[in-house]
Order: structure tokens, then C-alpha cells, then sequence
């Protein structure tokens, strides 16, 4: 009885199988492009993987907390906006203590109902527009404003004086935020002295000069430039993120690194109250705070410097590029 043929083995043809390669070549490319662009966005908005910050106590014990820099240039901003107004660090705190509950310290276009913003307000009760609630300075401002409006609110508990304010269905969940939100205050109104660090990202395309005047003119008004002695704006013009501050003066431009400096002299008597050290420090922590968004390469101020790229991020003493007169306070960007 004779044998049955073999069947016949079919061989696809060479083009399907160059493209099944090809098919899962891309796919693999796909994945890892995404991975990347996913890392890209993280480490550029402060997500997970971005260069962090840290605040400690100026006691000197080990009290310290840690964020990401979209959080440090949002703390920053809300501080600012309060010092202007001429508000108490209690005030600061209260605001900052919010800010971390409702948002995150996050600038989110989201939330319960129509919240939007840091402190998740809503232009359905009388807040703001949306644009003006995404707007960090105008929402910290209304913020302060209402804060204004309750009686003592210094003496009264942080929860209770936030909850005058937001109406929240959660009154009591400001209250775990406060030691955070202290050592913030007390770091950004300049009341602790090189409290607040950064790692900063010295390796990428940096922001230059004229972007670091448009953000302290945005947070801190066009007195931030005037000479030494002069008075300082307390309430700075309204400029909303993202857009082009009114250009500061061409002195402000100046140091070692020539035109990479950006020297900001700090009143002997400030108008925002605590003096001319306590001035200097504020300023020198915001620009800290924005170091990463910023693109800055050094902060000095008062014989201390502040070194991007630095993993602890810490202050140095007796750097030969510091200043040593406590009225200036010196922000170098990126080459």
C-alpha cells in the first residue's frame, strides 16, 4: 500500500512576513515613545521624576516637607500675592493650607460642580470668569480678599478661617495641611533664611533674563526693580500667566555673568513689612521656587548661593560670586 504524500508545507511569502516585522517593530516604537513623552511631561511639569523641592524648618530640627516644582512656583505665586497685599504670614498660611487641600497646590481646570484653579472656585458663585479663576495671582487675590472680610481671623483656627472662606462640605480637612503649609509661609515671606531648596534643571534650554523680570513684575508688581531706598509697589498691575509683563529696567541686567543676570535691590525699610533681610530672603526663595520653570542657574543673596543641578539642593556660604550686601539679590539663567 503506498505511503500518503506528505502534506505540503505552506510558506508565507517573504513580503508578509517582512510587514508582520515591520507591524511589530512599530508597535514596539509606538510603546516606547509614549513612555518617553509620558517622562517628557512629568519631568517637565513637576510631575513624577521631576527634580523636587524641599522646605525645612528654621528651628533647625528635622521638620521638613517635600514638592514638586509646580507646586513651589504655585506656592510662590499665592505667597506673593498675599505679601503685596500686605497680609500676615497667618495669612499666607491659612491661604497655602487651602490651596493644598482643594487642588494639590495645582492649577487644575477641574473639579466638584464648576471648580476650577487652586482654591477651586467657582465663576457660578460670583468668583470670577474662568479665565480670571486660571489665573494664580487673580484667584490667590479674591482668595485674600475674602480672607480680609472675617473677623480676627489671625486668632481663630486655621480650619475655622478657611472654612469662612470656601464653604467646603469638608471643613475639618484643611486642618492636616498645616504644618506644610507653615514651613512654606515661613520660608516664601522671607522669615527663615535659606530654608527653601531646589534641584533645578541646569541642562536644559534656559528661560533667559527677560523671562525671569516678566515673572517677578507678574508676581511682584514694577517696584520690584526700583533702587534701593525707594519705595516698593505693594500692590502690583494684574498680569495674567503666560502673557508678557511689562519689560523692567535694562539695570536690572548686570554681575559676572553679564547679561544672564538679573539683580534685584531690596529696600533698606519694604514696604511688605519684616525688613530689608526678610525682603531679600522672600525674593530669593521665590526665585528658587522657580527655578525649574525659570531655567535658572544660580540665586544668590546675603553671602548665600543657591547652585541648580545641585541633588540637595542646598545653600553655600562664601561663594565668590555672592553678594555680600544684604540689598541685592542676584538671579543668574542658563547659558
Amino acid at each position: 500500500m503506498p505511503e500518503p504524500s506528505p502534506t505540503p508545507v505552506t510558506r508565507a511569502p517573504a513580503t508578509r512576513v517582512r510587514r508582520g516585522r515591520l507591524l511589530r517593530f512599530g508597535a514596539a516604537l509606538a510603546v516606547l515613545l509614549g513612555v518617553a513623552g509620558y517622562l517628557t511631561v512629568q519631568y517637565l511639569t513637576g510631575g513624577s521624576g521631576a527634580p523636587g523641592c524641599t522646605v525645612v524648618s528654621g528651628r533647625g530640627d528635622s521638620t521638613s516637607y517635600e514638592f514638586t516644582p509646580e507646586q513651589a512656583v504655585n506656592a510662590a505665586t499665592i505667597t506673593a500675592a498675599g505679601t503685596n497685599r500686605g497680609m500676615p504670614e497667618r495669612a499666607v498660611t491659612i491661604a497655602l493650607a487651602t490651596a493644598l487641600q482643594e487642588s494639590g497646590l495645582r492649577n487644575i481646570r477641574h473639579g466638584d460642580r464648576d471648580s476650577l484653579g487652586l482654591f477651586q472656585q467657582r465663576p457660578s458663585q460670583g468668583w470670577g470668569t474662568e479665565a480670571q479663576i486660571m489665573d494664580p495671582t487673580y484667584a490667590a487675590g479674591e482668595f485674600y480678599e475674602h480672607l480680609e472680610k472675617v473677623a480676627h481671623y489671625t486668632e481663630l483656627p486655621l480650619t475655622v478661617a478657611a472654612q469662612r472662606v470656601q464653604r467646603s462640605g469638608f471643613p475639618d480637612a484643611y486642618a492636616k495641611h498645616e504644618p506644610d503649609a507653615t514651613l512654606l509661609a515661613a520660608a516664601l515671606t522671607g522669615r527663615t533664611a535659606a530654608t527653601l531648596t531646589c534641584e533645578g534643571r541646569p541642562d536644559v534650554r534656559p528661560g533667559g533674563p527677560e523671562a525671569v523680570r516678566a515673572a517677578l513684575v507678574r508676581d511682584f508688581g514694577r517696584g520690584v526693580f526700583q533702587e534701593a531706598g525707594a519705595p516698593v509697589a505693594a500692590t502690583p498691575s494684574p498680569v495674567p500667566p503666560g502673557t508678557s509683563a511689562p519689560a523692567a529696567p535694562s539695570t536690572g541686567a548686570s554681575g559676572s555673568a553679564g547679561s544672564r543676570t538679573v539683580t534685584v535691590p531690596v529696600p533698606e525699610t519694604a514696604a511688605t513689612g519684616g525688613g530689608q533681610r526678610q525682603r531679600g530672603w522672600a525674593l530669593a526663595h521665590w526665585a528658587v521656587a522657580n527655578s525649574s520653570a525659570l531655567r535658572l542657574e544660580r540665586v544668590s543673596y546675603a553671602g548665600r548661593v543657591w547652585t541648580a543641578g545641585n541633588a540637595r539642593g542646598e545653600w553655600r556660604t562664601d561663594d565668590p560670586g555672592s553678594p555680600k550686601a544684604i540689598g541685592d539679590v542676584r538671579i543668574v539663567t542658563g547659558q
